[in-house]
């Protein structure tokens, strides 16, 4: 796999040849999964579940767990006036209950081959953090789906493929089974004969007008796209501003594509013919401070672009190296920004 070329024509990472996790124990740990137990999925917005859970909604419903009282007003439920209250201050009050609904999760994993470069891997490490992610929701009792795109079958890139919405611990082998198929499909090097914009704002559209679709989705990629950024998040914020989702992107890069001066031991230094993992063009040039210089401004000012459009539509960003250990991303980072709590 060739290293991704950027407008500059300066590289955005190099290829890896790491091997792609065989089992689910390599995906998700017993040491990380220790840690995860006590997590669960959190939710900035009030979200309405479809089955009961065990998750404590922001709702106020039906259950037996009181909550607080509010005053009567015509057309409640006569079953629910607190007759002792009446009794002691000739008031009606209502009483309210905390509703317990399950959540549900969305996770989108982006398996283009601008993923599958960077050592460590975007491409694993975005398996890694699914597989993670999917496993608090599963461990709660929350409702979670896994999607991936930019994979295609013969060359040909597709829409998103879905697992099936899961609940419960026993669910994370069928999702452990399923990423590590599409990972291991993904780094045979098949080229989508689309613009991979296309086919993530084509994922984001279908994803985000599903039927019924609503819940928190977190979408995991390297967002290295010439095209259909906008139109693509454009979607996630639509859905973000309706109600129905509760949408963060994990944007991931690996330390080669912040310095590309630490892949020299690549030989990625010099006169270079560079390809372009997805469009398969390729480009003469030379690497030299002044170019790794143009590099990093352009790199810079790509990044920033991408959370511009996230923050401007309401969408959570976070930016992640692939060196960042996973405790770290899931304990501090994503806690402290409300994704997980």
């Amino acid at each position: 796999m060739g290293p991704k070329a950027y407008a500059e024509g300066v590289i955005v990472g190099t290829s890896t040849q790491q091997q792609p996790p065989a089992t689910v124990e390599e995906l998700i740990g017993p040491e990380l999964a220790a840690q995860l137990e006590r997590l669960d999925v959190t939710s900035r917005k009030m979200l309405s579940g479809k089955l009961p859970g065990e998750r404590r909604s922001k709702r106020r419903g039906r259950s037996v767990e009181f909550d607080d009282f509010r005053d009567y007003t015509a057309g409640d439920d006569l079953r629910h006036i607190d007759w002792n209250v009446l009794a002691r201050l000739d008031r009606l009050f209502v009483k309210l209950f905390r509703e317990e609904e399950d959540l549900a999760l969305h996770l989108c994993l982006d398996l283009s081959p601008s993923m599958d470069s960077g050592t460590p891997s975007k491409l694993i490490y975005g398996a890694r953090l699914t597989a993670a992610l999917a496993y608090i929701g599963l461990v709660k009792q929350n409702r979670v789906g896994v999607s991936v795109f930019g994979v295609g079958e013969s060359g040909q890139a597709s829409t998103p493929r879905r697992l099936s919405p899961l609940r419960g611990r026993s669910g994370m082998r069928r999702v452990g089974a399923f990423l590590l198929s599409q990972v291991k499909e993904a780094t045979r090097g098949i080229r989508p004969t689309i613009d991979p914009g296309q086919t993530f704002s084509g994922a984001m559209r279908s994803l985000t007008r599903a039927p019924g679709a609503r819940g928190v989705m977190i979408v995991v990629s390297d967002f290295l796209l010439s095209e259909g950024l906008e139109e693509g998040l454009s979607y996630l914020g639509a859905a973000t501003m309706s109600g129905a989702f509760d949408t963060s992107c994990v944007h991931l890069v690996s330390p080669q594509e912040h310095d590309p001066a630490t892949a020299r031991s690549a030989g990625v230094y010099g006169d270079l013919r560079l390809t372009d993992a997805e469009t398969g063009r390729a480009a003469e040039v030379t690497i030299s401070p002044e170019s790794l210089a143009r590099y990093r401004a352009a790199f810079e000012a790509h990044l920033a672009r991408v959370k511009q459009c996230c923050v401007s539509r309401g969408v959570a960003h976070f930016l992640v190296q692939t060196s960042t250990p996973m405790p770290d991303l899931l304990l501090r980072t994503m806690r402290r920004g409300g994704v997980v709590g």
